[in-house]
């Protein structure tokens, strides 16, 4: 089954090469104090180097802007309460193997993933079908949908990695079109502004859109949007988290594109 909105190709890898993956984000956060629940979005700074040998060492560096905007509560009230942002989330570069990166802070040994569709490894994407028709029944089969997942959330947590090779990404979007709730937008513009295509899940407590990007099918980020209410004072149509994601081959770890 084609998929007439955006093609799929992938930029050959050596076995030197890392693929540079760049994260502009904002994600939500609370901080609870006696009186409310206060509600923020952050702003990261995400770079990341993945080896071809999944063994080797990965690199992942994590910057925190600083910037914060406050969705319900207050923040002056969250501050005068504790809140410091640098206590929610990890920050600084951390290097390890398997990409294990917080085995250390943890006080654990690197861990090989075993794969599955939050963790893929490449045995766990090669030996998945590329017929939409089968892999949307293997999505259905592994995750059954669920107010918070699914087979179109699970997708994306594969899609994320930015590791599935150009056939399978095409037997994806195609497998998540077969679902009742997914349509295609041919143009939506991400956190960055930048033009990509979206598959947009319309359905549960959040729309979500996957965005992809039109020239080569990667995956290039994300948006939620509340569909409903929330009990912590949010209201329908809050933007809770969006992403912009660009991807690279580099000739090796820490060494940076030029896009």
């Amino acid at each position: 089954m084609p998929v007439p909105f955006v093609r799929t190709a992938d930029e050959p890898l050596t076995a030197e090469q890392y693929r540079y993956i760049a994260t502009h984000a904002w994600w939500m956060g609370t901080f609870a104090t006696a009186e409310t629940i206060h509600v923020h979005l952050s702003e990261h700074l995400i770079q990341q180097w993945t080896p071809v040998d999944r063994d080797a060492d990965w690199l992942l560096d994590r910057e925190l802007t600083g910037r914060v905007t406050w969705l319900a509560g207050s923040g002056d009230d969250a501050v005068s309460e504790g809140f410091d942002l640098n206590d929610h989330w990890p920050s600084g570069r951390f290097r390890a193997p398997y990409g294990d990166f917080y085995a250390e802070l943890n006080e654990t040994s690197p861990r090989r993933p075993t794969g599955g569709w939050a963790a893929p490894t490449p045995e766990f994407l090669a030996l998945l079908p590329r017929d939409p028709d089968g892999l949307i029944a293997r999505l259905r089969e592994d995750v059954p949908q669920r107010t918070y997942t699914g087979p179109f959330r699970a997708a994306v947590d594969t899609l994320r990695t930015c590791t599935v090779p150009a056939d399978l990404r095409e037997a994806l979007f195609a497998a998540l079109l077969l679902l009742p709730a997914v349509t295609v937008v041919d143009e939506v513009k991400d956190l960055d502004g930048n033009l990509c295509a979206a598959l947009v899940h319309d359905d549960g407590p959040t729309r979500t859109e996957l965005l992809v990007d039109p020239v080569d099918g990667q995956y290039a980020g994300e948006r939620d949007t509340l569909r409903r209410d929330s009990s912590c004072g949010l209201t329908v149509g809050t933007v809770i988290a969006e992403t912009a994601v660009r991807t690279a081959v580099v000739p090796g770890i820490g060494a940076l594109p030029v896009f």
